[in-house]
């Protein structure tokens, strides 16, 4: 009897999940409730072992040809005005098979697996289609599904969640998702000013430590191919959504940030609370967890997707093994131990450790966390090992010790 697996969600994590399945000739049918592929402005960083998956899935040739490659990232002091540490992954070579990050917007990323690769493989992505309820059985889950006024029930093999913080599919199966949520919120903000061409010393991917408001500055290529520069802060206190998106609040960001005659063109901005949590479990039954819905964090060094990313490939090497009789479903519960181990040892507390280097205030605790950052930066081994964890190489080389 053939198999099929339901995916929720058709983000970049439930689309990977899809494709590496597909790969595999195993029958998948995503669904994701809203209308069309969402041109959403968050992740866009790609590391370098995100990439190298991606190549083995066919993908990478694709997305390197229409992203930026961004070779260096940057910590500045905002307060100093300097650069204080530079790290090159062109030093990983010897390691990384593509030794750079991948500035490419994730909702790229969806749109190119779900146009190009859908019919090319066979599985189908249905649009304005919610799971509403969810139903595990022996061998198998029944899952009602909404479409306009028609509602209709599928009877799948495994069902896969990947639809985000708010996941439907893992509050249905009762799993607690453990961790906080921030005092402050975060601000968003496209420009088409070239920040790069201001400031030649500039790189693609950019930190700012600031007691008061730090900032992250990136570019990416945006949806007209033309470049735009995201730039993210912190929320103050108390500032209401409508302080924080208002033209004034906007401009007096990035004013501070970088004075200049005239007000910036925004292209976009947003702001979005932030989360740091983790699902108890990643697997229950025939039900599995993936990406958002499994594990959120804040956006600080681009771990969230990335990590995401990693999940599905993970899962899908594991549930294709068993889907085809190879092994024991038990490898699954080895899935959720590895890639949970993953979140909660590497990319919470690296996301965390990431916000607190740039936010803070003590005057002492913040000039010994730049000087070790830059003696870092100035030793070639020390280096590399930074470069390692934070494009979360050494989360993947320990999680597949967890047995």
């Amino acid at each position: 009897m053939s198999q099929h697996v339901m995916i929720v969600g058709a983000g970049p994590v439930g689309m990977v999940c899809a494709l590496a399945l597909g790969r595999q000739g195993i029958s998948v049918t995503v669904v994701e409730r809203e209308p069309g592929p969402v041109m959403d402005q968050r992740a866009a960083s790609l590391h370098p072992p995100t990439i190298a998956m991606l190549a083995d899935l066919g993908i990478a040739d694709t997305i390197i040809s229409k992203g930026l490659i961004a070779p260096n990232f940057q910590y500045h002091d905002r307060v100093a005005g300097e650069i204080v540490a530079e790290f090159d992954l062109g030093l990983m070579k010897d390691e990384f098979r593509y030794p750079f990050v991948l500035q490419y917007e994730q909702y790229k990323l969806t749109d190119d697996v779900s146009t190009r690769y859908a019919d090319e493989i066979g599985f189908a992505v249905r649009f304005s289609t919610e799971a509403t309820d969810i139903v595990q059985k022996d061998d198998h889950v029944l899952v009602t599904l909404r479409h306009g006024d028609e509602v209709e029930t599928m009877r799948v093999d495994y069902l896969i969640g990947a639809d985000g913080g708010r996941s439907t599919v893992r509050k249905s199966q009762d799993i607690a998702f453990e961790g906080f949520t921030y005092d402050e919120c975060f601000v968003k903000i496209a420009t088409p000013f070239d920040f790069g061409a201001e400031k030649t010393d500039y790189a693609f991917r950019n930190y700012f430590s600031d007691p008061t408001e730090w900032c992250n500055l990136f570019k990416v290529r945006g949806a007209d191919g033309k470049g735009l520069w995201r730039a993210i802060f912190p929320t103050r206190l108390g500032e209401t959504e409508d302080e924080a998106l208002s033209h004034a609040g906007l401009q007096a960001r990035l004013q501070k940030f970088f004075p200049k005659e005239g007000d910036y063109d925004i292209a976009y901005s947003n702001m979005y609370a932030v989360n740091q949590r983790v699902a108890a479990t990643f697997r229950r039954g025939r039900v599995l967890l993936a990406g958002d819905s499994a594990h959120v964090n804040n956006p600080i060094g681009g771990m969230g997707m990335n990590g995401g990313i990693h999940d599905a490939v993970n899962l899908c090497g594991k549930l294709g093994a068993v889907l085809r009789g190879e092994q024991s479903d038990d490898v699954l519960d080895l899935y959720s131990r590895q890639r949970r181990h993953a979140a909660t040892t590497f990319v919470q507390a690296q996301s965390i450790q990431n916000k607190r280097l740039l936010e803070e205030r003590d005057p002492a605790v913040r000039a010994a966390h730049l000087s070790q950052l830059r003696a870092t930066a100035a030793d070639p081994e020390r280096a590399r090992a930074f470069m390692r964890r934070a494009s979360l190489q050494d989360s993947l080389t320990d999680a597949q010790s967890v047995t």
